[in-house]
Parts: C-alpha cells; sequence; structure tokens
C-alpha cells in the first residue's frame, strides 16, 4: 500500500472515530483537517512515516478514551458509588 492511501486511510479511521469526540464531531473534524494540511508539503518518507505512526498512536488513544467512557458508563449504572 502506498504511503498517500494510507495516509487517506488513517485520515477516514480518525474522521469515524472523531463522531464520539467530548467536543463534538465538527471541532474535531476541523482541527484533523488543519493537522492534515499542515504536514501536507512534507516529503520526506521517514517523517510521512513517523506522522503515520503517530495518528495510528492518536487512533488507539482515541479508541481507549471511548472504552473508558463505556466502561465507566456502564459501572454507573449497574454499580453503587
Amino acid at each position: 500500500m502506498t504511503q498517500k492511501a494510507r495516509i487517506i486511510e488513517l485520515y477516514k479511521k480518525l474522521l469515524h472515530l472523531g463522531r464520539d469526540y467530548p467536543s463534538g464531531y465538527e471541532f474535531f473534524r476541523v482541527r484533523l483537517h488543519n493537522s492534515f494540511m499542515r504536514n501536507s508539503k512534507e516529503t520526506d518518507p521517514e517523517k510521512i512515516e513517523k506522522m503515520i505512526d503517530h495518528g495510528h498512536y492518536i487512533a488507539k488513544e482515541l479508541e481507549a478514551l471511548y472504552m473508558m467512557k463505556k466502561y465507566r458508563t456502564l459501572k454507573r449504572r449497574y454499580y453503587d458509588k
């Protein structure tokens, strides 16, 4: 898979994860778009790989954030505080 395809896939994945962002989808979408545009002129393949890896790290962190939120909600619903 080419770097360009991997970047597009990462962008779509992050957009999908942004639907449940606590500050709202629009806030997340604008920040994500600005971040990708800020780095769009980069041509060094090593730096691009580091940015892709960082993007995957952010995606994992968002997934963990959502899982923790879900866990806390379920715990609050079924157990006493």
